[in-house]
């Protein structure tokens, strides 16, 4: 039976190793703000997800020639740790409310507090818990059980993918402040911030723990870049025109926040005097609402950047199969990652 990132068994078997790894990193402190904040992080880490790097680092094992076994699953877990303390400290960056349909970790910091300093605590006590969570992700990684040569190979590429996804968070930032991003530009940010962090990384840190070779983890990069690419663009099209029930984030954010995406910068470039106005006024404009929006979205339509990066998600899921075909990868782990390329470039939330 093909597995894809929803995927249950292999999700539940993560997730009940996270499980038992938290349960044994209970808060050093006995004090009952702490114990809250403690339990605010786990709730975070195990409620709600696609666990897509996890499986990635799994199938990445597996296509290697890795059997299925517990060390795998540690070292897959990891990932998700990395993932959550991320999570918790872009939250911030954006000033998000929402996160998978409930409130951001900082938020509920704030939420916890009245008062002119709660706003700060909340950012504050987000940024340890985030800290925390990566913390955590190379305390599993590390031991994981796997054989000691095998596992150093895959902490340099883990090292590898967390300063470049930092790096390209940082590039994120500068395009908010330059304004004004180019398609290039924008496509860079996603290449570091998202597409190597989500599907190269994990494949290669699977795929290393297992000793693979340097051929199949460089296939895994030719067939990783692409994929991660398109399941960014994905992203930034739910970010503007997906349903909050459905992503867990309101569809404002990336207007409101001015997120200079690959959308943005194609509507600029080809947008009427009249609409350049208006998508100027409104994005990154705190006070937008949903009329605003609803004719920034008019705007991607009618200038043809929506359909651009339709265009280039597919175009991109096509160079991934394609790699993925002449990559050296057990047929099991190749016939998974195929149905997970399709699920993770058009899904709906």
């Amino acid at each position: 039976m093909p597995v894809g990132f929803t995927q249950q068994p292999l999700g539940a078997r993560i997730d009940r190793r996270l499980s038992d790894f938290l349960d044994n990193w209970r808060t050093p402190v006995s004090d009952p703000g702490v114990e809250t904040a403690y339990g605010l992080l786990v709730d975070f880490i195990l409620s709600g997800g696609k666990r897509v790097r996890p499986h990635l680092c799994y199938w990445g094992w597996r296509g290697a020639g890795g059997d299925d076994c517990e060390e795998i699953i540690s070292a897959a877990a990891a990932l998700e740790l990395c993932h959550a303390g991320l999570l918790i400290h872009d939250d911030i960056m954006d000033g998000s409310q929402l996160r998978r349909g409930h409130a951001t970790v900082h938020r509920s910091l704030t939420d916890l507090h009245r008062g002119p300093g709660a706003e700060a605590f909340g950012r504050a006590g987000g940024i340890l818990l985030g800290t925390l969570s990566l913390a955590w992700s190379d305390a599993l990684l590390s031991s994981c059980g796997v054989d000691a040569t095998r596992l150093r190979a895959a902490h340099h590429l883990f090292d590898a993918m967390r300063t470049e996804v930092i790096s390209g968070q940082y590039l994120d930032v500068l395009a908010q402040l330059r304004s004004g991003a180019t398609e290039a530009e924008a496509l860079t940010v996603i290449r570091y911030k998202s597409a190597k962090y989500t599907v190269e990384r994990p494949l290669q840190i699977g795929g290393a723990l297992a000793g693979a070779s340097k051929e199949l983890l460089e296939s895994y990069s030719r067939f990783g870049v692409p994929l991660g690419e398109a399941f960014q663009l994905r992203d930034d099209v739910l970010g503007t025109f997906g349903a909050a029930a459905e992503t867990g984030k309101s569809a404002l954010d990336d207007l409101r926040e001015g997120k200079q995406t690959v959308m943005y910068a194609h509507a600029v470039q080809h947008a009427s005097p009249g609409q350049l106005t208006h998508l100027r006024a409104w994005h990154g404009n705190p006070a937008l609402t949903e009329e605003h929006a609803e004719r920034m979205r008019e705007t991607f339509r009618d200038t043809g950047a929506l359909a651009k990066v339709e265009q280039m998600i597919e175009q991109r899921v096509r160079e991934a199969m394609s790699a993925l075909a002449e990559a050296p990868i057990k047929p099991d782990a190749a016939g998974v990652l195929a149905q997970m390329a399709d699920q993770l470039a058009h899904r709906t939330k």
